[in-house]
Formats: structure tokens, sequence, C-alpha cells
């Protein structure tokens, strides 16, 4: 998912944005491509929340993802097999009051179900350059992770900001949105996608015999 926009720290994150400006040495990284083994194993957990090396983690990952315009960003996707996920909801697509979610830091993230409830829209990813594919996720769910202190939160989520938790946190087990796809002619190059107003439209559909592959972290 792609968007450029200037980071803003989410208020759950306040503290961590303080405990991060003192990390000079921030990188631009490059990011693993499909195909990559890296991609597709199960990341391990965060046992040291307060971990230099974590802190150097994710200031990587935030002045990689501001340079490349994303949405969000998983550890795994910078090479380091560990459960961190980065990403904001662009004010583009924000579609209550209660997704207005800046950039937030989720270390060992999960997700729960909160209702079986199933929507279609396009994603694409950073790790999948120039290409787009209709993916179903669940609606409604409810998220936790840890900061860098250690400290414990949780949010409820809907529509999009939903299906961007969803994404991010499949990185962390190994899948990408292409193994979710359940009809591969809603795969294609973003460029020819976005000129089909009709398979747009399409891919927003979800298809009435409806098999969801797997569900997310939970």
């Amino acid at each position: 998912m792609f968007f450029s926009q200037k980071l803003n720290f989410s208020h759950e994150n306040i503290g961590s944005k303080a405990l991060l400006v003192h990390i000079t040495q921030m990188s631009i990284l490059k990011i693993a491509r499909l195909g990559h083994p890296i991609l597709q194993k199960i990341a391990s957990q965060v046992d040291d929340y307060g971990d230099p090396e974590i802190k150097k983690i994710i200031s990587d990952m935030i002045e990689t993802l501001e340079d490349v315009g994303g949405i969000g960003l998983a550890a795994p996707q910078i090479h380091v097999s560990k459960r961190i996920v980065i990403f904001f909801v662009p004010e583009s697509r924000i579609e209550d009051e209660k997704d207005q979610v800046e950039l937030t830091i989720m270390i060992n993230p999960e997700i729960r179900l909160l209702n079986d409830k199933i929507n279609r829209d396009w994603e694409a990813c950073l790790s999948i350059p120039n290409l787009m594919g209709a993916v179903e996720r669940y609606s409604h769910i409810k998220y936790s992770w840890f900061d860098i202190n250690g400290k414990y939160f949780e949010r409820e989520a809907s529509g999009y900001h939903a299906r961007v938790v969803q994404h991010e946190c499949d990185h962390l087990d190994g899948k990408l949105y292409p193994f979710r796809i359940t009809d591969l002619s809603m795969l294609g190059f973003q460029e020819e996608i976005n000129s089909n107003i009709e398979l747009l439209e399409r891919g927003r559909i979800v298809p009435s015999d409806n098999k969801m592959l797997g569900t997310p972290n939970v």
C-alpha cells in the first residue's frame, strides 16, 4: 500500500518517540522483495523491549518507510525476522473518527476477530513493486501490541484501518497478500488495473462463494 505523507506519532507512542530521538544514526534500508526467504519465515517474538538493537531497528524502519512513501512496514521487509510493525492510516482513507491513526509502533502485535464479516479491496505491497491485488480481509478486529517501553495497548479497527493492520501483521507470519487472493484474475500491474474502472469496482465485491485463505494471527 503506497502513500506519501509526513509521518506523525500516535499519542500512544509519544514515549517511544522520545526514546528514539536519541538514536542519531538512522538508516534507509533495502526492502526485501517477493521470493526472498525471510518473507516466508515466522518472525521471532521480541523479548527485551528496551534493547538498543530493537530501538535501532524501529528507527531504521521509520526512516525507510518515510523514504519510500509507504503506509506500513514490517521488520521482515527490512530483512529482520522480528515481530515489529509500524503503520498509519492516511487521511484520504479515514472512514470514521476512530480510524484517525498516526504512526504507530507495534511490538509483538496480536489480532482478535470481532465478527466474521469480510470485505474485499485492493492492496499493494512494498515487497511486491508495481503489482496490486483484490484481497479479502476481516472487517472488524481488535488488535493489541507493546511499545518500546513494554507498555500494553489495544484498539478496535474496521474497514481500511483493519485491512492495513492485517496486511502488515501477515508479514510476521510469512504471508504476503497474494497468498490470500482467492481469484488470481484480481492480481495485476497497478498501471493496468487503475485504468480499468470496471475491474477496480469488481475487485471490491466479495464473491458469493467466498472462502478466506486462513485467518490472521489471533
